[in-house]
């Protein structure tokens, strides 16, 4: 039996080591809060941007009527970017060039619901990091202008988007040029409590986003979309998953993390991490980085304490944390890049990449981070903006 002094040094020995282990995570918690501060790092950025926006009106789809949709002035319209005139039948037609881009093809509502996510997302994010109220008030405006004002809302489907001249209306895989609602729904949520959102327009942008997701996860073309194989799918998650946790679907929440780990993950990454079916197409770069942009958002949204997407991986250990250490060098030195560069615009990547900042705050990783610091914040480049679904990363950490 041990003595009564024995009982006491084991228990100093206990009480040290305990402090020790809380000391050490106090420190690391502490190295990870500096090395994550997003609204200090951030703050200049987000309130002059804010300003900006501030002097900005709300600014629909309604304003600019597309003469070649089969739809009406509030519904969305998008033709898709790969498609061409056909030289050898002028009018007949288009012709796909994957990869190239037509200037010619309409693309005005896909421009103005990025400004509008990137107005929205700004001043959520300046409401969040000062509480004034006039950031709030004025996103409330352009929230209520896209979802609630009879005259100038955006009905709550994509029937008519990325449609091909001579040959269909619209598309499923239309569905990719909602991503830009993603940070619109986070914002949403970050408004909760400001006085300018009242409840009755909060619950009118929440049924908005309830439609609208009613539509996609039934509607041909988002089944469609979901059962696409490369970066459609993934983005077809993100967005349900989103928009479901604005709305509080439980149902869909369940379905996407399930059909993260039992399609995506399986279907679309390699042993090594890469995405074969992004790296075989014209843009491969752009495509990879894309496609982890969503499967990292989709672990932000959707990850549990009783369900870490992060930390999940197939027996062969494809998981999103390989997809990150196989990317990461090639973010880091695009020089290295192992597959072809891309046919447009490889030039103007990577960007300010959230996915190095979120998954560098799960995975406690330095160097993603820092890197993240470097990378520019708001690109101008319209290819890399489309692409961009995450601008505003305060709105994304706790």
């Amino acid at each position: 039996m041990m003595s009564h002094r024995h009982h006491r040094v084991i228990g100093l020995v206990l009480l040290c080591i305990g402090g020790l282990l809380l000391a050490s995570s106090r420190t690391a918690s502490a190295q990870q809060s500096a090395m994550v501060d997003v609204a200090a790092f951030d703050r200049a950025r987000i309130l002059t941007a804010a300003e900006q926006c501030l002097r900005e009106p709300p600014v629909t789809i309604t304003v600019f009527p597309a003469l070649r949709s089969a739809g009406g002035v509030h519904e969305f319209f998008s033709e898709g970017d790969y498609w061409w005139p056909d030289p050898a039948n002028p009018d007949g037609p288009y012709v796909q060039r994957d990869g190239q881009t037509n200037p010619d093809n309409f693309i005005k509502h896909r421009e103005v619901m990025i400004q509008f996510s990137r107005a929205v997302s700004t001043l959520a994010a300046a409401y969040k990091v000062t509480r004034k109220e006039q950031y709030a008030e004025h996103a409330v405006k352009h929230l209520k202008a896209w979802f609630v004002d009879g005259p100038t809302k955006m009905f709550p489907h994509l029937q008519y988007a990325q449609a091909i001249k001579g040959r269909v209306t619209g598309r499923g895989i239309g569905i990719i040029d909602t991503i830009h609602l993603i940070e619109v729904a986070r914002s949403v949520q970050a408004l909760a409590g400001a006085a300018s959102l009242s409840e009755q327009d909060a619950t009118a942008i929440r049924n908005w986003f309830a439609e609208y997701l009613l539509w996609m996860t039934t509607h041909q073309y988002g089944i469609d979309e979901r059962e696409t194989k490369n970066n459609h799918a993934t983005w077809w998650v993100t967005q349900v998953a989103a928009f479901a946790h604005l709305v509080g679907d439980k149902e869909q929440l369940a379905y996407c993390r399930n059909r993260f780990k039992t399609v995506l993950l399986p279907g679309q990454m390699a042993v090594d991490g890469s995405f074969p079916l992004e790296v075989s197409r014209t843009k491969p770069y752009n495509y990879s980085i894309f496609n982890l942009e969503g499967m990292t958002t989709i672990c932000r949204i959707l990850s549990t304490p009783d369900d870490d997407l992060w930390s999940f991986t197939l027996d062969d250990g494809r998981g999103v944390q390989k997809a990150m250490q196989f990317l990461f060098p090639y973010l880091k030195d695009k020089s290295k890049w192992p597959f072809p560069k891309d046919v447009m615009y490889f030039e103007f990547y990577p960007a300010r990449q959230p996915c190095l900042l979120l998954a560098g705050i799960e995975y406690r990783e330095p160097e993603y981070i820092e890197l993240w610091k470097t990378l520019e914040a708001d690109p101008t480049n319209p290819e890399v903006q489309r692409n961009l679904a995450l601008r505003q990363p305060v709105l994304w950490v706790d």
